[in-house]
């Protein structure tokens, strides 16, 4: 009698025991892949080394940034590791980091990886694999796509949004301009042509009567600013990264060339580009951004201005406060955070998306005034209003009210 009842008995306790055993494992196990109780692991690549190497400054800023996140105590108890890989700015090798970062490292999610045709690498693949590629650093029309890529957001202004508001400036104080535009023979470069094209809508092959290419490998770009100044042109826009920015600055103003300058804004920097470039090479340069600029003597007594200069101060002494690329990871970086914020403790890769896919207004410190963050599940777009600036010699010069150019 007494051997019959153990049995049941046992049988009863060991059915509890095996219940509460996966209650605890469940409990144990991460929320997802690259998440714990105490981690969130972001991957990014970055080009640490090869013809664009002054971006990778961007990876080490955006380290900097998690590293004052997980010192006040991070995302919901959660500290932040971000693993940086160099890429060299080669889609090849973007695709061989990344496939590391996510089969071998297990990230949760890409974070802020530079450049367009890197991203544009990796980009199906990691849609095929649901893993996020947020605020990437590229603003090709391309990745606002959330039909057919739903896990990919890009982190800057749209390209096309940009030229759009460069055509209605060159509209508004050039109607009857000349145009010429110097281009990066890639997505990034062709996307702004065409948008060049459509935004001076009829009037664009009157007004449009120089194009130049270059290749990103090519040594210099003089021989394209020689060919759009003899088309006779007053008006030049720039859509190139520092290096060659700075080189056709330079030559138009050797040349005694001095049209009204557009900028795209990757290359918009007193710092990286109109100062290396020269003052009187890069006074009156045209350009737009959604992000405020450290150096502004008008901005130095905002206190998001102190707060983002003593995160430079000490988490990353050795980068160059007036950078702006330290401002767009400084603005990512609270971005990141915010949408890893709002999926709670049960942080999931679906979850991170579905809030990235719903910003209404959301404002973070240095944007601009007038800008905010917006999206939605049709439209990734980040930025809908762009500020444009004249350099002056000094500061850049907010001309206007920010345009929304949609």
């Amino acid at each position: 009698m007494t051997i019959a009842l153990r049995r049941p008995a046992l049988a009863v306790t060991a059915a509890i025991l095996s219940v509460l055993a996966a209650h605890s494992a469940a409990a144990q196990a991460p929320a997802e892949t690259g998440v714990n109780a105490t981690t969130i692991k972001l991957g990014q690549t970055a080009p640490y080394s090869g013809p664009v190497s002054a971006y990778g400054t961007f990876g080490r800023a955006s380290a900097a940034y998690f590293a004052m996140v997980n010192e006040q105590g991070g995302v919901n108890g959660r500290r932040i590791d971000l693993l940086v890989a160099d890429d060299g700015f080669s889609p090849p090798k973007t695709v061989e980091q990344t496939r590391r970062l996510v089969e071998a490292d297990g990230v949760f999610a890409m974070f802020a990886s530079v450049g367009t045709a890197p991203n544009l690498a990796v980009r199906k693949y990691l849609n095929d694999r649901h893993v996020p590629q947020l605020l990437l650093q590229s603003g090709i029309a391309k990745f606002n796509d959330p039909k057919d890529f739903p896990w990919s957001l890009s982190g800057l202004p749209n390209y096309e949004t940009e030229v759009k508001a460069f055509a209605k400036h060159i509209l508004a104080t050039r109607p009857h301009g000349k145009v010429a535009i110097l281009y990066q023979n890639d997505d990034f470069g062709k996307e702004y042509l065409a948008g060049l094209r459509t935004g001076l809508g009829a009037r664009a092959r009157e007004m449009l009567v120089g194009e130049q290419s270059f290749e990103l490998s090519d040594p210099t770009v003089e021989s394209q600013v020689i060919a759009l100044r003899g088309s006779g042109a007053d008006v030049l826009l720039i859509v190139a990264t520092q290096k060659q920015t700075v080189q056709a600055l330079r030559k138009a103003h050797d040349l005694d060339w001095h049209p009204l300058t557009l900028i795209a804004f990757p290359a918009a920097s007193i710092a990286r580009t109109y100062m290396p470039a020269g003052i009187e090479a890069s006074k009156g340069a045209v350009s737009s951004s959604v992000f405020v600029d450290p150096s502004d003597p008008a901005v130095q007594d905002e206190p998001e201005v102190k707060a983002y200069k003593a995160w430079m101060d000490r988490y990353y002494p050795a980068g160059d406060k007036a950078d702006g690329l330290h401002v767009a990871a400084y603005v990512e970086g609270q971005l990141m955070v915010e949408m890893l914020k709002r999926c709670g403790a049960h942080l999931t890769r679906k979850c991170v998306m579905d809030e990235a896919a719903h910003l209404h207004d959301v404002r973070v410190a240095m944007l601009r005034p007038g800008v905010t963050v917006g999206t939605a599940p049709d439209n990734y777009n980040l930025f809908k209003k762009l500020q444009m600036l004249t350099f002056d010699g000094q500061r850049l010069v907010p001309t206007g009210a920010p345009i929304a150019a949609e």
